[in-house]
């Protein structure tokens, strides 16, 4: 038990079965961003909590060599899409900052909703940014703001890397 929460709860607030839940546990699933969303709200928790760094970081600042890199391919369903931690995440952040790195044909895995606000600014490369039903192409020295609560996804349509700056609040990922 989770919260006071049995896992069969906790199954049916995420949308999810038990044994998924217990392959998630134990290592023999990935889950999609999606379901780590769901699974947090289930357990009243910030998906960011799950990939928690062990404090050996933290401080005023973080050299790029300390930077923790999350691979977020096997979890999040897209491809070709890392994020670099501009700070180790760490519970009480407002704020949480990424480089998103994407690969050329990279995106995302589908459309995300969550609470809070984004911006991002482009450092090199070129990114489709999808926000509800505006598709808008972003280029380096291009930024964006959005709602979280906005449907939003992108994808690198370019021959290059592209490196973004992400930042949101509440930290979510």
């Amino acid at each position: 038990m989770l919260l006071g929460k049995k896992l069969k709860e906790i199954a049916e607030i995420a949308g999810c079965s038990e044994s998924l839940l217990s392959k998630l546990e134990n290592g023999h699933a990935n889950p999609s961003v999606r379901m780590l969303h769901r699974i947090a709200m289930a357990l009243e928790i910030n998906v960011a909590s799950l990939f928690e760094d062990d404090g050996s970081t933290t401080g005023l600042v973080t050299r790029a060599e300390d930077r923790p890199l999350i691979d977020t391919e096997p979890s999040r369903g897209g491809h070709g899409v890392r994020m670099q931690r501009l700070i180790p995440y760490a519970d009480g952040h407002l704020l949480q900052g990424n480089i998103h790195i994407v690969e050329p044909g990279g995106e995302s895995a589908g459309y995300l909703e969550h609470v809070g606000e984004e911006i991002g600014y482009v450092i090199e490369g070129e990114i489709e940014l999808t926000v509800g039903d505006e598709v808008v192409q972003l280029r380096a020295g291009d930024s964006f703001n959005f709602r979280s609560e906005r449907p939003h996804k992108y994808r690198n349509p370019g021959s290059s890397v592209a490196h973004i700056v992400w930042v949101n609040t509440p930290p979510t990922f």
